[in-house]
């Protein structure tokens, strides 16, 4: 069981009534994404109506309204389906998370127009830093990167680039390269020529050009062509 001081309280509301539990926050986080046992996340198996004042749930409420007085499958749909109170610890991790990912999203899509270079993520996080860029911790990485860029084009010279890239791999190493060329980007085009090498057109973002095209150098040892067709 968790330790009740450490506890927080997820509450779920059905028909006008409350039902309440007492839980460590991330396992329950963890348990509504399906890691861990409920009797891992509970600090007691008690049933409440308000938490607060110590006044539980009656036998009749939970019956008629879960079918059981089970306290734990009962606590397994308030957690599952209901409000769980995040800790400042727990909000402070899912902000750190969100930066990951933002920071993730503009390195391998962006570049610098001035010299075509992708920005290191260090660079990306001293100018989110410096900016005082503030992170939404529930909302989708993908949905605050146009608002992040414009509060960084005054401190970080970024564009967002997609490249084109014509590759054509020898017999040889052209079936395991197939992989890299997918994982990589879009493959708009793929050729298998008689000779068993393949002809391909990929659609790359511009910040991963550099890793794009030392794996596929190093996977063919040097024995391939490319050609960047169209930046956009």
């Amino acid at each position: 069981m968790v330790d009740v001081d450490k506890a927080v309280v997820a509450r779920l509301k059905i028909k006008g009534k409350n039902f309440e539990v007492l839980v460590d926050c991330d396992k329950a986080m963890d348990f509504r994404n399906g890691i861990g046992k409920i009797d891992d996340v509970l600090a007691t198996t008690e049933i409440f109506k308000d938490v607060k004042i110590g006044e539980r749930a009656s036998e009749k409420d939970l019956e008629d309204i879960f079918g059981t007085n089970d306290a734990y499958k009962i606590a397994e749909r308030i957690v599952k389906e209901g409000e769980v109170q995040l800790t400042s610890e727990y909000r402070k991790k899912l902000k750190e998370e969100k930066k990951k990912q933002i920071i993730n999203i503009i390195s391998r899509n962006a570049v610098d127009p001035r010299t075509g270079l992708p920005h290191p993520p260090e660079r990306i996080e001293r100018a989110m830093d410096e900016a005082n860029v503030k992170i939404d911790e529930f909302r989708e990485a993908e949905e605050q990167i146009q608002d992040i860029l414009s509060q960084l084009r005054p401190i970080l010279p970024i564009k967002f680039e997609v490249w084109e890239v014509a590759v054509k791999i020898p017999p040889t190493y052209a079936a395991k390269s197939y992989n890299v060329l997918k994982n990589y980007g879009k493959l708009l085009k793929d050729e298998w020529q008689g000779d068993g090498s393949l002809i391909a057109i990929v659609e790359i973002p511009a910040g991963m050009q550099e890793s794009f095209f030392n794996e596929l150098s190093k996977l063919c040892h040097g024995d391939v062509e490319t050609k960047i067709l169209k930046k956009k």
